[in-house]
């Protein structure tokens, strides 16, 4: 296999991130702290190592096709790079995190996990907090472009269904890639600009307002205050964060559908409207019981209950009041939603809804079968048949995840971590969510106290989550080395 032109893709994303630090690194000198040293150091070094690698491989690829065992390669080992190029200003920076934090942190910035082992965030400086929700804000909007533009092409866990061009059946992913990234991209920067205009109006900072906004966006959960978004206790700004979280809970290919003047797509999407049905359930499901069994007034009880359980379905990770206090049942149905998660085509984490949608689908099918042996029944998704193949897909996707899931849960707790501990921070690594639950990673705590081992583990977990699974695995296959 020819990785020339893998080399060269990783080094214009270096070079790109290099100009992202730049960013901290102005804030923290507009603001006297000398801690932009340490991202001007990190940039330097990033733009040196990114140049290096397109300049030593630009000349041998060209006229060469991207193809699928290249793309299957360039999207595991870009993260992997730009997670470890990412970590290096936690490391240099006044907060001297080890490699090992320093990696977890950039990890979960970039997947849009929110999972963190930094403490006393209302302390750090300026130029740190908008480090991390720039690696979600950039990671969110890389999330979407490959989600729409390159897992359908690879045809990961039925990702087929969302082809963007299904006439198209060449094995050429970069085209593809520029034009669906190219209209996301302009839709993704205003919405942010858009929420960080509605946070600022609604009584944020400008600051936690640009910050916010970029997480929120990315469905990713990282803030500016320890107690997240509880520190604003603010009824107007929670209510603009869960338009924002549902917003970017939708496909945002239907935005640039919307955009040229095809507006039911909105409405008439039948992952859209299992999303909505789901968030409107789940709220009102969660109202009752802290009404009934807290005995709040049913005001206090919807706040708090729509704001908590969108963010978690959206698996954005924000949270306003500590929800594991509020029962058995809220913990287990809140488990539930982070690994369903949102829609597919967004930033959000966890199986999808479509996923969910093709296995009902496939159920109902199969049922009716049985029930009428010589009928016609076939599998339907908005409205088009569904594959074999896409079935199969998926099928086999939500088994890997599953696996996944139990086998990451296994290896924590052989780490020392108990059970509540080890399920939920899984659960969270694989479906991108962030916080968990119990006293240690529930809303109140992180993942500061977790083990070397436990971090490494928990950055594999949300890697193989945010890749979607195969992606990462794939690699391990002796098959796939083979010419």
């Amino acid at each position: 296999m020819n990785t020339r032109p893998i080399l060269l893709a990783i080094g214009i994303l270096l070079t790109m991130l290099s100009a992202a630090m730049v960013v901290p690194a102005i804030v923290d000198y507009s603001y006297d702290n000398i801690n932009w040293q340490a991202f001007a150091i990190s940039a330097f070094f990033t733009a040196f190592c990114g140049i290096a690698l397109i300049l030593t491989n630009q000349g041998g690829s060209k006229g060469e096709n991207f193809n699928l065992k290249q793309a299957f390669l360039l999207t595991t080992l870009s993260w992997i790079a730009l997670v470890a190029f990412a970590a290096l200003p936690f490391i240099n920076g006044e907060i001297k995190l080890s490699y090992t934090d320093a990696f977890f942190e950039a990890m979960s910035g970039l997947t849009t996990t929110g999972a963190t082992v930094i403490s006393g965030l209302d302390s750090v400086d300026k130029g740190t907090l908008l480090w991390r929700s720039i690696l979600q804000w950039l990671g969110g909007i890389g999330i979407i472009v490959m989600a729409m533009a390159v897992l359908p092409m690879l045809k990961i866990g039925g990702m087929q269904l969302f082809r963007t061009e299904s006439s198209d059946k060449s094995e050429k992913v970069l085209p593809r890639v520029a034009q669906v990234s190219a209209a996301i991209s302009g839709i993704y920067v205003f919405l942010t600009i858009a929420c960080a205009f509605v946070l600022y109006m609604t009584g944020m900072e400008k600051f936690d307002a640009i910050c916010h906004a970029m997480t929120t966006i990315a469905t990713a959960g990282f803030s500016t205050h320890d107690a997240s978004i509880g520190y604003f206790n603010s009824p107007q700004i929670e209510t603009a964060m869960i338009i924002f979280m549902i917003i970017s809970g939708i496909p945002f290919v239907l935005y640039i559908q919307a955009l040229r003047g095809k507006l039911s797509v909105l409405t008439n999407d039948i992952q859209v409207r299992w999303f909505i049905a789901l968030l409107v359930f789940s709220v009102i499901v969660v109202t009752f019981w802290l009404m009934y069994d807290l005995d709040l007034s049913w005001r206090a009880a919807f706040r708090i209950s729509s704001f908590n359980v969108i963010s978690v379905t959206t698996t954005s990770g924000f949270v306003s009041a500590d929800y594991t206090g509020w029962g058995t049942f809220p913990i287990v149905f809140m488990f539930l939603l982070c690994v369903v998660g949102g829609c597919t085509g967004s930033t959000t984490g966890g199986i999808k809804i479509f996923r969910f949608q093709v296995l009902y689908e496939t159920a109902k099918t199969q049922l009716g079968q049985l029930v009428q042996p010589h009928g016609v029944f076939k599998a339907m998704f908005n409205g088009k048949p569904i594959s074999e193949t896409a079935t199969s897909a998926v099928l086999s996707f939500v088994i890997l995840f599953a696996f996944s899931f139990c086998v990451l849960a296994v290896l924590l707790s052989l780490t020392g971590l108990d059970y509540i501990t080890s399920m939920s921070g899984s659960a969270s690594a694989i479906a991108n969510l962030g916080p968990g639950f119990g006293d240690i990673i529930g809303p109140n705590g992180n993942y500061q106290t977790f083990t070397d081992t436990a971090k490494w583990l928990m950055t594999a977990g949300m890697l193989i989550g945010r890749l979607e699974i195969f992606t990462v695995l794939i690699l391990f296959s002796p098959h796939f080395w083979k010419s």
